[in-house]
């Protein structure tokens, strides 16, 4: 994905695209109509699900946040299945993006599309106790400490909201080196690129912590927006907000979307929606440890400062949204904490464009 420092850089030295994996969404556990594997590659889209890059201006030395309007998403209401919900087995069949969970209790019926999946009943990350203590993001043996413990203050949230609601749960895998390294979707990080990215192939996070802090090649690292952690780990929140939307299936109704598009417009738009997704998952995450972390009143104001500066280069393809749009987005995961406020396959395209 690009990524750059100002000046924007010269488009004719921007640097190579992602290699797109031989991605497939994650074959189910069960047999049945949701077995069908959608094979091959597009070159628009990433295949895998990479960090954020950074835009605008890097104020050096800066920690404040920039002003910045008011969320102005609107308040979405949750999907409510019916009263009585029961399928035969023909029209669990022909609906590909449905599966079943049986409980002791009741049989249920998990809806996987993108519009009413049901980790929109979900609600909100409960608070987690996560202290983290003040580590460096120029140490890899400290940042790589630091990512490793906040998966585990992930995993208490995430899983227990989405056990509530049926869904098969299971933590993520973790690659993270000092340098770079190759994954089961490719190279991390991609040649001149900063970025980690969650692989739905073994769902994996792979990460450098020089490149995420330092940079890498012409590419400068999160560092420069700032030193204090909380800016990677809510980049690692990020990633783990594409593992919930793994489990969830809503990277499969994604990817049979991708592939269903006919026009390039339309499969970036598809990417925004996605990734935004992603981010305000993420900044749920943040407002769950916001006490413990801690994320205080200054550090909110960072990570709004943060994601005002992350997001699409004008000139590139616009495939994870537009600044402003990152910022609104994350606001709403941290404002709102609600699952359903993360829809944005119901939001208007000027918020994800």
């Amino acid at each position: 994905m690009p990524y750059g420092q100002p000046p924007p850089p010269d488009p004719r030295h921007r640097q190579p695209p992602y290699p797109p994996p031989q991605w497939q969404p994650q074959r189910p556990r069960s047999g049945g109509g949701a077995g069908v594997i959608i094979g091959g590659v597009f070159g628009v889209v990433a295949l895998v699900f990479v960090g954020l890059v950074v835009v605008g201006a890097l104020i050096k030395g800066s920690r404040t946040a920039d002003p910045v309007s008011p969320v102005a998403i609107p308040t979405f209401t949750p999907f409510e299945p019916p009263a009585s919900s029961t399928a035969s087995p023909e029209a669990t069949q022909s609906r590909p993006t449905e599966s079943t969970v049986t409980t002791p209790a009741r049989r249920r019926i998990l809806n996987t599309t993108l519009k009413n999946n049901t980790l929109y009943r979900a609600g909100g990350l409960p608070r987690v106790n996560c202290p983290v203590g003040s580590p460096s993001i120029y140490s890899h043996s400290q940042l790589k400490a630091l990512i490793l413990k906040t998966s585990k203050c992930l995993d208490r949230g995430w899983s227990q909201i989405m056990r509530a609601q049926g869904m098969t749960w299971h933590p993520p895998g973790y690659a993270v080196t000092s340098s770079r390294g190759r994954g089961a979707c490719g190279d991390f990080p991609s040649p001149g690129s900063i970025v980690p990215y969650y692989c739905p192939r073994n769902t994996t996070i792979y990460a450098s912590t020089t490149a995420m802090a330092k940079g890498s090649g012409n590419s400068g690292g999160y560092g420069q927006i700032t030193d204090w952690h909380g800016g990677v780990i809510s980049m690692m929140a990020h990633e783990y907000g594409h593992h919930v939307q793994q489990l969830s299936g809503l990277s499969n109704d994604w990817w049979q979307q991708t592939t269903r598009s006919t026009s390039r417009s339309g499969k970036l738009a598809l990417s925004r929606r996605f990734e935004l997704q992603a981010t305000c998952f993420g900044a749920m995450f943040m407002r769950s440890v916001s006490a413990s972390y801690p994320v205080t009143p200054a550090r909110r104001n960072t990570l709004y400062y943060f994601y005002s500066r992350v997001g699409d280069w004008p000139g590139y393809p616009r495939d994870h949204g537009s600044p402003a749009n990152n910022n609104r987005w994350f606001r709403q995961g941290y404002e709102k904490n609600k699952t359903f406020q993360c829809n944005t396959w119901l939001a208007p395209a000027s918020s994800t464009s």
